[in-house]
């Protein structure tokens, strides 16, 4: 898919192969040199220019592309409200968006076209745990910010935090913290584990299970899907096989969408308890009702009585798309692109490095946090303070009334310090 210029004026996925690696890095690297060797003008040369450019890298295809698609629409909506407030540095905004199809590869490639060729001060976006990983290391082998808006697995703010890399969404540990203790009060501590094999996936059911451990349960077992399954029922004869208290399905998206279809169609909703750690609108959106099942975390929702700033949001936001309500992936882009923004103003500068430590400490004002707590991102990995809303799906719902929110679980609550997660934070000198 060609990259689409979003001037902003109008209007978890991997490729299978698990983490990103130093030689799959270089591979890619290697596909772009000729190109780059031979490009009329350097990232340099657009430094003077009267645009500041944003890198948006989210699945437009594939089994993440609804998810992508959202937390671009949010990252326009943000971008043309910075434009009406004046730019960044005085400068309009444009948001220059690529498809990844959730593919590490591609995503490199297409991380070094957008710095190289178009000139991208930054970069932003993901879906894929994986794609993020990847990214994170490209971006900081060129020195651009890089900001994930939706890769959760813990490593990118842990052991693998890097100067320049921050993220919006939360991270699999605090998926995981942010419901278990519920579960176990509401099921029993017997858990079998649905989980799509890779970073994502594996690094939330170690969260879930340390966590259960803890707790005295007792994990029964797990089935590992490769991502974009559409048959889960030899995983689910297993699942049924072990008699669980609760089966914890992990996956995401489009294979999230297939996994509790069929959990409906074997019946094990009447077996026993169905939840996870994250549930997004635009699942329950597409599932048949009857599937509409299960206990769950969102990371935004788009009705916050007690949070003035969201009504107005979400009515700007249907307005810019068809109708559509906002989703946690539209919210994600939406921060994204505003910090940024924000950050760059802040510095006074466009070198990454400058925005960089303007960003770490930095607190969201209340019209893009849209939370119940105030949001910062955390100096000491880079992490966006953000909570979990917790429930259940209501049945009988309609869209997009679609789940019930019993408690807000804050960040701060609910995180592991950067030193339990191996970050140590280090800056160029």
């Amino acid at each position: 898919m060609a990259e689409k210029k979003t001037p902003a004026m109008n209007g978890e996925g991997s490729d299978g192969q698990g983490a990103f690696s130093r030689r799959d890095f270089l591979k890619a690297g290697a596909v772009l040199a000729a190109s780059q060797a031979l490009a009329l003008g350097s990232r340099n040369a657009y430094a003077a220019s009267d645009v500041v450019r944003i890198g948006v890298l989210n699945p437009s295809t594939g089994t993440y592309a609804e998810l992508g698609r959202n937390q671009t629409r949010g990252a326009e909506m943000a971008a043309a409200e910075v434009n009406a407030n004046g730019g960044v540095l005085g400068r309009k905004l444009e948001l220059i968006v690529t498809d990844t199809a959730s593919k590490t590869g591609l995503a490199v490639s297409k991380a070094h076209q957008l710095v190289k060729q178009h000139g991208v001060h930054f970069l932003q976006g993901t879906v894929s745990s994986a794609v993020s990983e990847a990214i994170e290391q490209a971006s900081r082998e060129m020195g651009v910010l890089f900001v994930d808006s939706g890769g959760h697995a813990t490593p990118v703010t842990g052991k693998q935090c890097t100067w320049s890399t921050f993220r919006v969404c939360t991270t699999t540990y605090m998926l995981a913290a942010g419901i278990a203790e519920t579960l176990m009060n509401k099921y029993g501590k017997r858990w079998y584990f649905l989980t799509p094999n890779y970073a994502f996936g594996l690094t939330e059911q170690a969260a879930f299970e340390r966590i259960l451990k803890a707790h005295g349960g007792t994990v029964l077992g797990s089935a590992l899907a490769p991502l974009g399954t559409t048959d889960f029922s030899s995983y689910l004869i297993q699942a049924q096989a072990a008699k669980p208290d609760c089966l914890i399905i992990l996956q995401a998206g489009d294979d999230l969408v297939h996994a509790l279809t069929q959990v409906n169609q074997f019946g094990l909703q009447k077996k026993f308890g169905v939840a996870g750690g994250m549930m997004e609108l635009e699942v329950l959106q597409a599932l048949p009702a009857a599937a509409r099942v299960g206990d769950w975390s969102f990371e935004w929702w788009w009705d916050q009585p007690h949070v003035p700033e969201v009504k107005p949001f979400v009515e700007h936001y249907r307005k810019r798309n068809g109708g559509k309500y906002p989703t946690a992936r539209s919210w994600f882009g939406y921060v994204a692109t505003h910090a940024i923004a924000q950050a760059a103003n802040e510095a006074k500068s466009l070198d990454s490095v400058k925005v960089s430590r303007a960003m770490a400490g930095m607190t969201l004002p209340a019209s893009v946090g849209l939370s119940p707590a105030k949001l910062q991102f955390r100096a000491d990995d880079h992490q966006l303070m953000a909570g979990i809303f917790a429930g259940e799906v209501k049945s009988g719902g309609h869209y997009p009334d679609l789940f019930k929110v019993l408690k807000y679980e804050p960040g701060v609550s609910i995180t592991q310090s950067a030193a339990e997660k191996g970050c140590h934070m280090t800056y160029p000198s």
